[in-house]
C-alpha cells in the first residue's frame, strides 16, 4: 500500500489513485491511532472477500459503480453515494465496472 502525502493541499480524490487492469490500487493518505484513510481503485470485477473489520468502516464511492455486500445482503453503491459497514459484521465488495472509493475507519477507544 502506498502513503500519499496531501496535508494541506488542494486535489481531486478521482486523481489521486489511478486504475491498473486486474488489480486493486490503494494509498493512503491519513494512518494514525485514531484510524485510517485510504483510497482504492478496483477494476471491473475485482473485490474483497468476506471478512469483519472492529471498526464501523464508511465507503465513499467517487467513480463507478460497486456491490457492497453486508450480512449477506447485496448494496449496489453508486458514484457519490455512501456506505457505512458495521463493526463486527461480515462484510464483501466486488466492482460492477471500475469502481474507486474513500475508505474511512475511525478507530474507538475500548
Amino acid at each position: 500500500m502506498t502513503i500519499v502525502n496531501i496535508i494541506g493541499e488542494v486535489r481531486k480524490l478521482v486523481d489521486l489513485v489511478s486504475y491498473q487492469n486486474s488489480a486493486i490500487v490503494s494509498k493512503e493518505i491519513i494512518k494514525n491511532e485514531k484510524g485510517t484513510v485510504t483510497l482504492f481503485a478496483f477494476d471491473k470485477g475485482q473485490g474483497l472477500s468476506e471478512h469483519t473489520a472492529p471498526f464501523d468502516a464508511l465507503v465513499y464511492n467517487f467513480d463507478g459503480k460497486a456491490e457492497v455486500i453486508i450480512e449477506g445482503k447485496p448494496h449496489l453503491l453508486g458514484e457519490g453515494e455512501i456506505i457505512i459497514m458495521p463493526a463486527n459484521k461480515p462484510h464483501a465488495l466486488k466492482a460492477i465496472e471500475r469502481f474507486k472509493m474513500l475508505l474511512v475507519m475511525v478507530r474507538e477507544k475500548g
